[in-house]
Parts: structure tokens; sequence; C-alpha cells
């Protein structure tokens, strides 16, 4: 079944745009990859970036990051863009690369294989320095909003945090439980004197 990918916000597109025009933002960058590169490159599979903000009794709470663009050239990802959002509308954060551009691609691989379409999304679980492929049933919702449904899918990118396997998809509301006792700080232990 296809993925349904949110269109990205016109001025946060223009800003990677520009980025990649830019000698000086792309030779800052300090990424190998893309500084080594020869030919033209392009911004492709917007991906909102959600932050999950709490967990709560009914589900989680997110809020929406920023936009990230894989930077290909021919048939592979060379590297990636991300932008946010500031007072003055959307703007270009940073180029990079690493592991979780290849994971990234792997995991929306996999989930075109499913029977049922979604709206990619990641969703980055900063207390457990976690990444999600955050597959949203909903595919007509806006991708900049709402929170994970307990059916939608989380697929953890590699490199996944100890005990939690990367690529494996797991139902919101099945994954969400052990997030909570990873995420929750356990309870101090009290000294005796």
């Amino acid at each position: 079944m296809p993925l349904h990918v949110p269109p990205a916000p016109a001025p946060a597109l223009r800003s990677v745009l520009t980025a990649l025009g830019s000698p000086t933002a792309v030779r800052e960058a300090r990424t190998p990859s893309l500084l080594r590169h020869q030919g033209p490159v392009t911004p492709e599979l917007p991906l909102p970036v959600h932050v999950l903000e709490a967990i709560t009794a009914t589900g989680a709470a997110t809020r929406l990051a920023g936009w990230r663009f894989l930077i290909r050239s021919g048939d592979r990802s060379v590297a990636a863009a991300e932008t946010t959002l500031t007072a003055d509308g959307w703007a270009f954060s940073h180029f990079f690369e690493g592991p979780y551009i290849p994971s990234t691609e792997q995991a929306l691989r996999q989930a075109e294989t499913l029977t049922q379409a979604y709206q990619p999304r990641l969703l980055s679980v900063p207390g457990l320095y976690m990444l999600t492929l955050w597959l949203h049933g909903d595919c007509a919702a806006d991708g900049a909003t709402g929170n994970p449904a307990a059916t939608d899918i989380l697929v953890p990118l590699a490199p996944a945090p100890p005990g939690i396997a990367a690529h494996q998809p797991h139902r919101v509301a099945d994954l969400l439980p052990t997030l909570t006792r990873r995420v929750t700080p356990a309870p101090l232990l009290r000294q005796t004197a």
C-alpha cells in the first residue's frame, strides 16, 4: 500500500533548497558525504518530526519540532536536512548524516509492504535517544498536528535503545507501556543515616 507523505510547508522546502544552493552552508555542514558529492541533489520525502512530550494514561502527547528532508542523489540518500519553526517562519536548521538516514529508508520500504495505507512521520523520544518512524493511520490528517493513536504503528530506527529491536513494528498501544517504564525516572532510594 503506498504511503501518503504529507506536504511540507513551502517555506521549509525553500529554506532547504536555498541551503543546498549555498556553498557556505554545505561547506560548514561538515557532512562528508555531502561535501564529497558531485552532481545534483534534491530534497525528497519530507517527514514531519514530532517530539514525545509526555505519556499519559490516554496515550502520548507530541509537538512538532520540524521537517526532515532526505537529500538524494540518483537512487541513494547522501544526507538529510532539517528545518525548524522560528518566530519568522520555517528556517533551515542543519544538514547531517549517519545511521538514521539508511534506517529511515529501510523503515519506509518496510512500511510500503503493509496492507493498510499510512501517513509517515518521525517521532523522537528524547528521554531514550530514540527515533521512530510513526505510521499514522489517518492519511488525510495534517502532518504537523496530532498525537499517536493507539492503532498507529511505531517502527524504531537503528540504532535503537537496548531492549527495543530496530525495525520491529509495534502498535502504539503495545509500545507505550515499555516507553513509559523506560522514560519515567525511577524513584530515588531513601538513604538512612
